[in-house]
């Protein structure tokens, strides 16, 4: 491969396989380099996440064509894009597949180009790029491998420049953000872009080549305990169904096809339904005792891109944890509504909280565990709106939640922009549907955040300098956004300061508890609270989120 002067589907699958794996390899380094001294280092997990799933979508590829490859990669990473550096990740391969488009095999120049294609694309999904990220990495490196081409030039040669120039940009990183210089790191997404890139350079090595393939097709697989299904055994979990359907115009009108018609069938053999349409593609999951009936229908309106049935009972996880009757969340859509309100947190309190406040779906994830474009298509089709309002509460999660809402078409979905689980608290304690005006609603929801604070407590996971605070890793830290306000031994003595930071003032104190917060650290915070801000309006949630001890909002 390494005489290579043409890219074909072939090797551009070796090329992927071998970026994945280099990443995966080196993914917690990339998490490693996270800015702000807080537990929410997954760059390098939402990036693999991303890759990964556009892979699992191009395996079911059998022609050796370099478009269709491409092509089905971009689906798949639209679909599990998660995190900012992951989404822009999958434009920058969808960019690419845009530039391959029709080319069943590419020169190096047309390769090159169908790059700059990607870069331009991962610039538009972004309202205000910030240079110094993963952005600027792959821009300068496709703006200086482009003007260095030869002709007749290899593939191996093309990819050395343009992996060298890449790992150039990313050490000028910190030069173009402040915040990076200051935490004394390099940007991670741009990290992890050239981990990938550098997977792609050792792929045209044979010996290492092997390795690769072995990742994807063997290492990844769950082994399967044939022992737990005998000729003694009862079915009781069924199969887990999954398929991506092509919709053909010689079965269906495929303008008139309406999802919810497929909906409607398999619940009748079948329950954790989730069925959705991108485009003219139908992604299904079901857990169903008769998949033969499934594909039966299905196939009535078109073809299978990919297709995994598997028996439950043979299923598990790392921990080797038992089946479930319905190990996901039932989909059953909802009779469609003028408005619904999609919410992102985490914490058994704080989903019930926002339930409570008239949140119709909440997705489960946020700092740690960004959830993908593809958990956002979900929701939007269960709620069954004709406006759909969502409030994504961390600045990590927006992007994916806006990929999402410009690959939905079945409704009007409408990102409100909250970056916090305060700002959410406050949009969502707005929210009225009385003037029956989208538009007015929007509004209402972002005015409502405007004037929120949100303050988090939680341990520092390295040692560093931030505004003028000095951080010893395992301090607990006291914060607001990038703010950071105290670092010391003492859990509480973290939220009291913080509090005195934030609270002086205002009129509503609201603290989340986190699942670590005992309730001896509950009852003095909520003393201190009543003996010193007295004339606050105090109300306690028990939040039991993962990260952060105490989420203090004020208004």
């Amino acid at each position: 491969m390494s005489n290579e002067k043409i890219i074909n589907g072939e090797i551009f699958k070796r090329l992927l396989i071998g970026g994945a794996s280099n990443l995966h390899t080196n993914m917690q380094e990339v998490n490693d380099l996270n800015v702000f001294p807080i537990p929410d280092g997954d760059t390098g997990d939402n990036m693999y996440l991303t890759l990964k799933g556009g892979l699992d979508e191009l395996s079911a590829v059998s022609e050796n064509s370099l478009c269709k490859e491409a092509k089905a990669l971009a689906q798949g990473m639209l679909l599990n894009a998660r995190g900012n550096s992951g989404v822009i990740l999958s434009q920058l391969f969808y960019g690419l597949a845009e530039g391959l488009d029709g080319l069943e095999t590419a020169e190096v120049k047309e390769f090159a180009t169908a790059l700059k294609q990607g870069v331009k694309c991962a610039y538009g999904a972004v309202a205000e790029p910030v240079e110094g990220t993963i952005l600027t990495v792959a821009r300068e490196a496709v703006e200086y491998t482009i003007e260095k081409l030869e002709k007749d030039m290899k593939l191996e040669d093309f990819f050395t420049l343009y992996l060298s120039e890449m790992k150039k940009s990313l050490e000028r990183t910190p030069d173009l953000l402040k915040t990076l210089k200051e935490a004394g790191v390099i940007d991670s997404g741009g990290a992890g872009l050239v981990y990938i890139i550098e997977g792609f350079c050792k792929a045209f090595g044979a010996e290492v080549l092997d390795e690769e393939i072995a990742f994807t097709t063997s290492a990844q697989q769950k082994s399967v305990d044939l022992s737990k299904f005998n000729e003694n055994s009862v079915m009781e979990f069924g199969y887990c169904t999954e398929f991506l359907l092509q919709l053909q115009h010689a079965k269906t009108d495929i303008a008139a096809f309406k999802v919810q018609d497929v909906i409607d069938f398999l619940s009748t053999v079948g329950d954790s339904i989730v069925a959705f349409q991108t485009g003219t593609i139908v992604k299904v999951h079901v857990h169903t005792m008769t998949p033969w009936k499934v594909l039966q229908f299905c196939q009535n309106y078109g073809e299978f891109l990919t297709l995994k049935i598997e028996n439950m009972t043979l299923q598990h996880n790392e921990t080797h944890d038992e089946p479930k009757k319905s190990t996901l969340k039932t989909h059953v859509q909802r009779a469609r509504r003028d408005f619904a309100v999609v919410v992102v947190t985490t914490g058994e309190g704080l989903i019930a909280t926002f339930k409570e406040m008239g949140a119709d779906y909440v997705i489960s994830g946020g700092q740690t565990n960004n959830p993908s474009s593809e958990e956002f298509i979900c929701a939007f089709d269960e709620v069954n709106a004709d406006h759909v309002f969502v409030l994504p509460n961390n600045s990590n999660v927006i992007l994916a939640a806006k990929q999402a809402a410009e690959m939905y078409k079945d409704s009007d979905i409408r990102v409100i922009e909250s970056k916090s689980v305060g700002e959410g608290y406050s949009a969502l304690s707005m929210l009225d549907y009385g003037s029956g005006d989208a538009d007015a609603i929007q509004t209402a929801l972002t005015e409502a955040m405007q004037d929120v604070t949100t303050g988090m407590v939680t341990r520092a996971v390295r040692t560093t300098t931030l505004n003028g605070v000095d951080v010893t890793k395992d301090d607990y830290i006291g914060f607001v956004a990038h703010r950071m306000i105290v670092s010391t031994k003492e859990k509480l003595d973290a939220a009291y300061a913080l509090t005195d930071d934030i609270a002086a003032g205002r009129e509503f104190l609201i603290v989340a508890y986190g699942k670590d917060a005992t309730e001896e650290e509950r009852a003095a915070y909520a003393a201190y609270v009543s003996e010193k801000y007295a004339d606050l309006e105090f109300y306690e949630i028990a939040g039991e989120q993962d990260v952060y001890d105490f989420l203090l909002i004020v208004e």
